[in-house]
């Protein structure tokens, strides 16, 4: 095909492109070969012959969105959604840039005819504060038992939790109502979630249960230091996750990673204000999975509560293992308790004791940790008297205290570490 054939079929397909969006009408256009239709809603550019491939984007403004940030528009968003679910082949949903107030949305498949397909949240969506909106357990965004998910664009979803808060009685009633969280994966497979922001959820930011194969990267998350249970991303019964390039600043964790979890890998994660990022907690439940080959890798806590912990009940109604973890080159700045195992973990204002953890925590590594403790326990393994840790290595640690006095301690209760290079706090005598 010569140059200027090429050049000129092309400036007549986009002339019809042009055309049937002045002038709203359905259009069908082939030229040589190229097929070209607009329908409400979805804009399709196919190439006809053996292996037919389409584009389908489907925007919520042509399914009646008003993105003024005060109609409603779930509507809107559900409609665009089960019109690009049930579409096929590479599927592009588009939420242009704008203020968009929608409630509880579900995103749910499974989408059988296709192949890709790409969330590009270019706006600012923000979460109605009436909580009568929302389902017990329910998330405000959950995507659900789709394959080949794109979340992308740039775009911010704000749970406005400031009005949800003082309604959170979970750092005090065990039998308490979980508020919503800001997006929820469930049943996920070979998703991409990368550059997009979340603010002010009214509990979790984003969580992931029963999800493979997860990349997320570049995204941004942020909430008050004292918003209650507000942890950045929680991992749960999950496999092949992998987080990076991220920046978290929360009330609580700033990564959770649950029970039942393997091959999670977080680099290149900056944290604070928040908790740190957190094994656990474990051991509360029945049946849960154990939990093994975690990689934390070239991150950076700055003020947070906690830099690197693993924590899990007292009396357990079921034993569990934690196994095979390694967390490398992580950064403290200002940290309270920079690497801490908590077997007697407890959150709420009393907790009755009645046997030791059964959760076994072995072959844990703990490598290149440096920088300051604004605690005199920079150090603090405290295992299980019913099952001690094994198999735990430090290996050049180096925490001074940030206040410039005297060196940091280390204190430890069942258990025997094993280390290697440069220790600083001394190691337990």
């Amino acid at each position: 095909m010569s140059r200027p054939f090429f050049h000129g079929k092309l400036l007549l397909v986009l002339s019809i492109y042009y055309f049937n969006g002045v002038f709203g009408r359905e259009a069908v256009s082939v030229v040589k070969g190229i097929e070209f239709e607009t329908q409400k809603g979805r804009h399709v550019l196919h190439h006809k012959g053996r292996r037919r491939s389409a584009l389908f984007d489907f925007d919520v403004m042509s399914f009646g969105a008003r993105a003024d940030g005060r109609t409603d528009d779930t509507r809107a968003f559900r409609i665009a959604w089960k019109k690009a679910c049930e579409s096929s082949g590479s599927v592009n949903l588009l939420i242009p840039k704008g203020t968009y107030l929608i409630g509880h949305i579900e995103f749910t498949g499974p989408c059988n005819n296709v192949s890709s397909l790409t969330v590009h949240l270019k706006g600012y969506l923000k979460a109605t504060t009436d909580l009568s909106k929302y389902g017990f357990s329910a998330g405000w965004v959950e995507f659900g038992w789709v394959e080949g998910l794109t979340l992308t664009g740039g775009g911010t979803l704000d749970g406005q939790g400031a009005k949800a808060w003082p309604y959170n009685d979970c750092p005090t009633d065990s039998n308490c109502k979980l508020l919503p969280t800001n997006v929820k994966f469930m049943a996920m497979n070979k998703t991409v979630v990368r550059g997009i922001t979340s603010l002010n959820s009214k509990f979790f930011h984003i969580a992931l249960v029963e999800c493979k194969n997860f990349k997320g990267s570049k995204i941004k998350i942020s909430a008050p230091a004292n918003s209650p249970n507000t942890d950045g991303i929680h991992i749960e019964r999950s496999s092949s996750v992998y987080f990076s390039g991220s920046h978290i600043g929360t009330g609580d964790d700033c990564i959770s990673v649950g029970q039942g979890n393997s091959q999670v890998t977080i680099t290149g994660v900056t944290c604070g204000p928040g908790h740190g990022i957190s094994v656990g907690s474990l051991g509360r439940y029945r049946n849960e999975g154990d939990v093994s080959g975690l990689l934390v890798r070239d991150c950076t806590m700055t003020g947070t509560t906690n830099g690197i912990r693993i924590k899990t009940w007292e009396n357990s109604p079921g034993s569990s293992a934690v196994t095979n973890m390694t967390f490398e080159n992580i950064v403290m700045n200002n940290v309270t308790n920079p690497i801490i195992i908590d077997q007697t973990y407890c959150p709420f204002t009393s907790c009755t004791s009645m046997a030791p953890s059964r959760v076994k925590i072995s072959d844990i590594y703990f490598k290149n940790i440096r920088g300051t403790s604004s605690s005199k326990v920079a150090v603090a393994l405290e295992c299980s008297k019913g099952m001690p840790c094994q198999n735990i290595y430090l290996e050049n640690v180096h925490l001074d205290l940030s206040s410039g006095e005297k060196h940091a301690t280390s204190t430890c209760k069942n258990v025997r570490a094993k280390y290697i290079g440069t220790q600083l706090p001394p190691p337990c005598s």
